[in-house]
């Protein structure tokens, strides 16, 4: 397996038969399992291999199946799957730090990690110290010898600027810290994070990996010392695990995955370039384009520019009045899905923060982010010249 291409593994990895050798996973729905003695189960207890089962908390067939494809897939050692993508966020976080820990973050992030980092971490007695992500020298300067850990989203939203994982990665490395990166725009297709440095993977499942709007999930990836030493203590007790029936829903997203996600990324190209082109928004911003700030980098990176782009309409009037104009977009706040999603960061997913910090962030009033899902291109760049069209 360690030979086959990232495609094959999505759809054969980690896979666990039973002894009817089914083709499709099996899902095992059940809280607990049965032992043949006390003994067993005592045992059980005090050390559990790879393929025993004690509670659907601690671990469960078809959990592991999905934990061990994701692996497989991204270049790690394991994974621990969880909840939701923010379980795992603040699992892989809380799970390592203790009180006078210090972490570096990039001050761009998603609403819910903001919250993490900003009052949940420090209610408890960890220093964050946040930077802008995309300068190296800002990292350097706040990376002390007592960094315990750095943070960031490799592809932040939803102003899309990209980071420089192998770069970061060396400079948290050179004092021990540990590098913990959110990759969810980048998908797991495109990812290679862990080869450029990075020691924590972390997943919102419920994006591009189900793809297709059913399911909470997520998962932590990393090396085994890390996953089972430190992040499932933490996850089993604290209770973020997934559920069976949402990991065999996971495995299935993911045998699609590589062809969704190419697909969606192709046509995000296409709108973003021809939007650009037509110079009627106030601004387009997608990694894939020329004019983008961290192109070169987004293409050494990740090889694509993602499935996602951001535009202004310029004010939140004309921002509501394309949003409502939109006949294939839907309005909501998920990305990833193969249905194509349009969402106004500034009041639904960002709307916590300040107008100063967002606009510290470039989340201007007018920002909409644009989930491009599975639809013709040529229909969804119709529908949005449409829409522009009325402003």
């Amino acid at each position: 397996m360690k030979t086959w291409k990232k495609r094959t593994k999505a759809v054969h990895a980690g896979i666990r038969r039973s002894q009817y050798n089914e083709v499709s996973e099996a899902i095992y729905l059940t809280q607990g399992f049965v032992y043949d003695t006390a003994e067993d189960a005592e045992a059980r207890f005090i050390q559990s291999g790879d393929d025993e089962f004690i509670y659907a908390r601690y671990g469960n067939p078809t959990i592991a199946m999905f934990e061990d494809r994701m692996a497989a897939m991204e270049g790690a050692e394991d994974g621990f799957a969880t909840a939701s993508g923010m379980a795992a966020v603040s699992g892989a976080l809380t799970s390592m730090l203790r009180a006078g820990d210090h972490v570096v973050s990039a001050r761009a992030l998603f609403g819910s990690c903001l919250y993490i980092l900003d009052e949940v971490l420090t209610r408890f007695g960890v220093e964050v110290t946040f930077v802008d992500g995309t300068d190296l020298a800002a990292w350097e300067a706040a990376i002390r010898p007592d960094t315990k850990a750095v943070f960031f989203e490799s592809v932040s939203n939803p102003t899309l600027e990209v980071i420089d994982i192998a770069a970061v990665s060396k400079l948290a490395h050179a004092v021990g810290a540990v590098v913990i990166l959110d990759n969810v725009f980048a998908t797991p297709v495109f990812s290679d994070a862990i080869v450029q440095g990075a020691d924590v993977v972390v997943y919102s499942a419920t994006k591009h990996i189900d793809g297709q709007g059913r399911a909470l999930g997520g998962i932590i990836l990393g090396t085994k010392e890390f996953i089972r030493g430190t992040v499932e203590p933490y996850m089993k007790h604290t209770g973020g695990s997934m559920s069976p029936f949402t990991a065999w829903m996971m495995l299935k997203g993911l045998e699609t995955i590589e062809l969704r996600v190419r697909a969606q990324a192709e046509t995000a190209g296409l709108i973003a370039a021809a939007l650009a082109a037509d110079g009627d928004l106030a601004q387009v911003i997608y990694p894939g384009l020329d004019a983008h700030p961290q192109n070169a980098l987004t293409k050494a990176q990740m090889g694509a520019g993602g499935t996602v782009l951001s535009i202004d309409a310029g004010s939140q009037a004309a921002a509501f009045k394309l949003l409502n104009a939109l006949d294939i977009f839907t309005i909501s706040n998920n990305l990833g899905d193969a249905k194509s999603i349009a969402t106004h960061p500034a009041t639904t997913t960002h709307q916590r923060l300040s107008e100063e910090t967002r606009a510290s962030l470039g989340i201007t009033p007018g920002l909409v982010r644009l989930s491009v899902g599975l639809e013709d291109p040529d229909d969804l760049l119709a529908d949005l010249r449409a829409a522009i069209a009325g402003l």
